[in-house]
């Protein structure tokens, strides 16, 4: 059975830039997760991530995304657009954790598979609420986590309560 974690990352203390933990809270109010799937509030850890990543086959991230879209806009990226966007990202928690899939990488630990998925944040000043219109897209961005997931062979079921 593959091992496969959902980490959202970004920091709740800066609006939108917490856009990434906020899908994963959502995937895990909503939906009953199997247990070969790991969903992580990697928030701002940075290298503490390596212990909680390693050894996953494949790995779905949740992220703010500036990829200079009008704000809002879904990314999905795979392979070395993954590499690009940490690479031309300044947040702490993005320079960190490209340094764990580096770390990863050099131990021959790295997921077989990485994809990010992510929208472009609209607000990225200090404040704990997502801003309207992200919190409006967090749906959206749950669902192609959930897509995503499928396409690995995880089947997600809905929670009764909220379907």
């Amino acid at each position: 059975m593959e091992k496969v974690v959902v980490l959202g990352i970004g920091n709740i203390l800066l609006s939108d830039e917490g856009l990434g933990v906020r899908a994963v809270e959502r995937l895990r109010r909503e939906f009953s997760i199997p247990e070969e799937v790991s969903l992580m509030d990697g928030g701002t850890l940075g290298l503490d991530l390596l212990f909680h990543i390693e050894g996953a086959d494949r790995l779905l991230v949740t992220d703010a995304v500036l990829g200079g879209r009008p704000p809002g806009s879904l990314y999905r990226l795979k392979g070395e657009e993954v590499f690009a966007h940490l690479r031309n990202r300044l947040s702490a928690h993005q320079i960190g954790f490209q340094d764990v899939l580096a770390l990863l990488e050099l131990k021959g630990r790295s997921p077989s598979e990485i994809v990010v998925i992510g929208l472009e944040p609209a607000d990225l000043r200090p404040g704990t609420e997502l801003s309207p219109l992200i919190e409006e897209r967090i749906p959206l961005l749950v669902e192609e986590c959930v897509k995503q997931l499928e396409l690995w062979g995880v089947k997600l079921k809905r929670r009764c309560g909220v379907c």
